[in-house]
């Protein structure tokens, strides 16, 4: 089906893990690639960046992607275990579900970005670039954005393509552009999250202490529940242990596009006093101990009316804002590369509106499915009322309901299609 001559030109305005998974794919599709980034460089730490898991799909898109695609298991972890406990009275912890099969892998984001970003060619992304604006030409045969270099001169440049993909975050502008209207929901929610670097502890009495409570860690997905509250534990290569504490607040007046919200020294300490209130001493301590905590504003999105216009295209968290209790947001993100460039690839640049007619057609119902159960999980495990205005109970939880909270109940975890004829 394929009827052109030179490539395609693409503009990909975000160069987080989504936008940079689409320049692989669309590379890999014979497409021309510029990834547009406000970031001033590549990110050699990040301090708003934490742990991530990937499920085996998503994890052999991203080895298609490398050159060596032994590197993808030596930077990550084993999740085998996925373990729900409910942490009863601080000490005490009850099995509410365990799956014993989980077969994720965790990194760190700084990781997986850094192993994407090296994998593409020379010059493909272009640092310190802010998006700004679009325009579709009248024959709707090409797209053109502007941005601005703030940290040179200022200076705007333009840049013009055959085709736009926004994996700018789920704030993203360019859905803006189309859908002005359209607002993210809030969950009831926010979460703190830190990532405790124990090879600087000289004494590895934190270490030792959650290892002891926690003894699968290094394997194992750890979720601790209390009414109101629920957290997260898994351990990263070199040395590191990835937490999250889901916590019911009103919504916070956060500043910019950002879901990170500023803490400061105040916050973080009356975080550290509620935590000896609410966990065990060993997590306690675990987060007293981790520097530069930040919190998270947990949002999501009702699925969206359309995943493009004429040629410009949705990927990632601009297309599907979730919550992140089934570890959706990366794993989508590669799902919606590889699909689009496969779409991209099967009808060529002449048949753009097919191929993207395609992708909405393969991804929309995958996407809204697993945004809609994540949401419900995140519910389930906080506490918060459902739609029938029941609250799960996991002491009195049948082992079916309890497993209804496990990542293996959500739509397509075993695989979803990356073609109409799955």
């Amino acid at each position: 089906m394929e009827d052109r001559q030179a490539p395609g030109q693409a503009l990909v305005v975000g160069g987080s893990i989504a936008g940079l998974s689409c320049a692989h794919a669309l590379i890999a599709a014979g497409w021309d690639v510029r990834v547009i980034e406000k970031s001033l460089s590549p990110p050699s730490s990040s301090p708003t960046g934490a742990g991530l898991s990937l499920d085996p799909q998503a994890r052999e898109i991203v080895s298609s992607w490398l050159s060596d695609p032994t590197i993808l298991h030596d930077t990550s972890l084993p999740l085998d275990i996925e373990l729900l406990q409910l942490v009863d009275g601080k000490k005490d912890k009850q099995i509410v579900a365990r799956d014993d099969n989980f077969n994720y892998r965790c990194f760190h984001w700084t990781d997986l970005h850094s192993l994407l970003y090296k994998a593409l060619p020379p010059d493909t992304v272009l640092w310190d670039h802010h998006f700004l604006s679009l325009s579709i030409s009248e024959n709707k045969a090409s797209v053109r954005i502007k941005v601005k270099i703030p940290h040179s001169t200022d200076e705007m440049k333009e840049f013009s393509g055959d085709l736009l993909i926004a994996a700018d975050g789920s704030m993203s502008l360019i859905r803006r552009h189309f859908l002005p209207d359209h607002k993210l929901r809030y969950s009831g929610y926010s979460a703190w999250r830190g990532v405790y670097d124990f090879s600087e502890d000289i004494s590895l009495d934190t270490i030792d202490s959650i290892r002891s409570a926690y003894p699968e860690l290094g394997k194992c997905l750890y979720f601790d529940m209390v009414y109101g509250n629920h957290c997260v534990l898994f351990e990263l290569i070199n040395k590191r242990l990835n937490w999250i504490w889901y916590f019911d607040t009103p919504e916070p007046d956060i500043k910019g596009r950002s879901v990170t919200m500023k803490v400061n020294h105040k916050m973080i300490e009356k975080m550290h006093t509620d935590a000896e209130r609410v966990w065990s001493s060993e997590m306690a301590l675990l987060m007293r101990k981790t520097k530069e905590p930040f919190i998270n504003v947990i949002y999501d999105s009702d699925p969206l009316p359309q995943l493009f216009w004429e040629n410009v295209v949705l990927v990632g968290d601009a297309a599907h804002p979730t919550t992140p209790h089934c570890s959706r947001s990366t794993n989508m993100s590669v799902l919606d590369a590889e699909v689009l460039g496969l779409c991209l690839k099967k009808w060529g640049e002449g048949n753009l509106g097919m191929a993207l007619q395609e992708y909405q057609s393969i991804r929309f119902p995958v996407i809204s499915r697993q945004v809609l159960h994540s949401r419900h999980a995140g519910r389930l495990k906080q506490g918060l009322p459902l739609q029938d205005n029941t609250v799960f109970n996991p002491k009195e939880a049948s082992k079916e309901e309890a497993a209804g909270i496990l990542h293996k109940s959500l739509p397509f975890f075993y695989r979803a299609p990356v073609s109409m004829d799955q």
